[in-house]
């Protein structure tokens, strides 16, 4: 299936990706990608909360911590279309989760497994991978490609597929021919649909 569409879109820039067989899992480790949330943006705050913060209505901070810890949002999930109220507390922060758009294992057996730390540290914070979505899904979702896992909200897949795509591209990975068709089909619906730049 042809992935050729206009300048500037995800379905354009599916075509520069290269397109290989999946790599081994092995030496995989969350680790690998550096201690999780890391402030590497040195704002002062953690990337969990920097999402938190960008993807969030209605947020409110804890206090005494220079409005880095969020407390209390709306999240409006990009993957099921619902409404979650989400409030910081053990039982209920999971109900919001960050999910890396490109599974860190996914991302290892695609090319990943070769770069320095560092550039994995950058890879798991970078907020062009990262979207504030319901618990359960990102869960459900587990390491899946596309191949395997689409948001349930049907009008959702093409800025998901989108956004893999620009991850990938970002990062030179490269995707499997299974994943490339799933994206491809995704993008046929959409064909207009923008490359996300950040």
């Amino acid at each position: 299936m042809s992935g050729t569409g206009p300048s500037g879109t995800a379905l354009a820039a599916l075509d520069g990706l290269q397109v290989k067989g999946r790599a081994p899992r092995t030496g995989y480790d969350r680790d690998e990608f550096g201690p999780a949330w890391a402030d590497v943006d040195r704002n002062g705050c953690d990337t969990r909360n920097d999402i938190l913060r960008r993807d969030l209505d209605a947020v409110t901070t804890r206090p005494g911590t220079r409005d880095c810890v969020i407390a209390a949002g709306t999240l409006a999930d990009p993957y099921s279309g619902t409404t979650i109220a989400f409030v910081r507390g053990q039982g209920t922060s999971r109900a919001v989760q960050i999910d890396h758009v490109v599974a860190l294992s996914d991302a290892w057996q695609k090319g990943a497994r070769q770069w320095s730390a560092q550039r994995r540290a950058q890879f798991a914070n970078d907020p062009l991978e990262l979207l504030a979505v319901d618990g359960g899904l990102n869960q459900a979702k587990r390491d899946g490609d596309a191949a395997t896992w689409l948001p349930p909200d049907r009008a959702a897949r093409c800025a998901y597929v989108a956004r893999q795509v620009a991850v990938k591209a970002k990062y030179g990975l490269w995707v499997t021919e299974a994943e490339r068709s799933a994206i491809a089909r995704v993008l046929a619906r959409c064909p207009e649909e923008p490359l996300p730049s950040g």
